[in-house]
């Protein structure tokens, strides 16, 4: 059953990958597993475009690019010269330590440039003034941002939602969610009934919850509760639901695989970050080792990085994260390089602004999306108008919205309340 689970994941990627003919082994004449063939693959993904623009036939010159605040919330406000307006809510969590790097090191760079140029753009930003040298998501959180409210303007602009801009298909109209969920400092038995009532909430088929300690070098937080809440969790819930399990760097590579192993016991589906995210070999180490399919990539910066973690096989499943990386035109990368591994793309989104309604845009271009994406519900303190979705999970689903750009209205009294961040 344990290895059946992990074949299954990796089949269901490959049966969606065969429809992006581009990336097929048909086009290409050669066996996907030849190495030489692999290489280049990867290579061409990285430089053939994603964004897809036909419809807009003259250029799209910036005229304005503005972050406005209120309190600790971020909105990134662009407008062409012709009058047209993109919005985008920032991961406000790290941006109200960031902001200076948007309004000094991304902004100015955007003014006069057409938008339509807009990957072109993203290497070219990349060495102004040096920015390389600020590489994580001290950087790519800011980019985000903007590359965000881009997308909703040129989307308006050509009359396609942003799954649309990044895909000619939308595979997924609707997202089956899974409930995540954190209780560290609770005891197993406190962890398991507060992981019951968020995912009875909504309705999900799918869970994830954390084990470890968080870059702990092996600690537990309290002691013991993760040996008692792994057998805990699939007793509680049956055979039936999908469990997922993060373990946030916590473990040696030894610890890593014993952990794993237990996993494997209760047939968990995958089991993310098991080492500190930054040690690609020990990564590599402990999803050879085990048959649980390793996830990972929350943290990773690189792209190089992700090449070397899909080529090598050292995640079964990559999972960047929109607003860590830099932006969906990035990640759309990610998820077509794993693509031509037969891995699934399940991205991480972090917490705060609306980071899980770009999410739900995103995965609703990416062929090998997984069978479940992250739900912690939807932030109700940013007031929106969205006439094709409610926002919330409903049989363990909820709908994209459709129409242009992001597909839903900001009230614009509570834009009008921010106030225009100058340094």
């Amino acid at each position: 059953m344990k290895a059946n689970r992990r074949k299954f994941i990796k089949r269901s990627a490959l049966a969606a990958v065969a429809g992006m003919t581009a990336f097929s082994t048909r086009s290409t004449g050669k066996a996907l597993e030849a190495l030489h063939w692999q290489e280049e693959a990867l290579d061409r993904v990285l430089t053939e475009p994603v964004l897809r623009l036909e419809e807009l036939k003259d250029p799209v010159w910036i005229e304005t690019v503005e972050l406005l605040r209120k309190g600790d919330n971020f909105i990134c406000r662009v407008r062409s010269k012709s009058g047209a307006e993109g919005l985008s809510v920032s991961n406000n969590m790290q941006m109200k330590h960031l902001y200076p790097i948007f309004v000094n090191r991304i902004q100015p760079f955007f003014i006069g440039k057409d938008a339509r140029d807009w990957e072109k753009l993203l290497e070219e930003v990349y060495v102004y003034q040096s920015n390389y040298k600020l590489q994580n998501l001290a950087f790519w959180v800011p980019l985000a941002t903007l590359e965000f409210a881009v997308l909703d303007l040129l989307g308006k602009l050509a009359g396609k939602s942003m799954g649309a801009l990044l895909a000619e298909t939308i595979y997924h109209p609707e997202i089956a969610v899974y409930q995540a969920n954190n209780y560290r400092g609770k005891s197993a038995e406190e962890s398991i009934d507060l992981i019951e009532k968020h995912v009875r909430e909504t309705e999900a088929r799918a869970l994830k919850f954390k084990v470890g300690g968080r870059m702990s070098h092996n600690r537990d937080f309290p002691p013991g509760r993760t040996e008692a809440l792994i057998p805990l969790v699939r007793e509680r819930f049956g055979s039936e639901i999908v469990i997922y399990a993060d373990s946030n760097g916590s473990y040696t590579p030894e610890e890593a695989i014993r952990i794993g192993k237990l996993m494997e016991e209760y047939a968990y589906d995958f089991y993310e970050e098991p080492v500190p995210f930054d040690w690609y070999e020990e990564t590599r180490e402990v999803t050879k080792a085990i048959t649980i399919p390793v996830a990972g990539g929350e943290q990773e910066p690189s792209m190089h990085g992700f090449r070397w973690l899909i080529k090598e096989d050292a995640l079964d499943i990559v999972q960047p994260d929109i607003f860590y990386f830099g932006g969906m035109v990035r990640s759309m990368k990610v998820a077509k390089m794993a693509a031509l591994k037969g891995k699934p793309c399940t991205p991480h989104i972090s917490g705060s602004g609306l980071g899980y309604l770009y999410m739900m845009h995103f995965v609703s271009a990416v062929a090998n999306a997984g069978p479940f994406h992250e739900f912690k519900g939807f932030n109700n303190e940013i007031p929106l108008d969205s006439p094709t979705s409610s926002l919330s999970s409903e049989g363990g689903k909820v709908t994209v919205p459709t129409g242009p750009g992001l597909g839903v209205t900001l009230d614009p009294e509570f834009v009008a309340a921010h106030r225009v961040v100058t340094g």
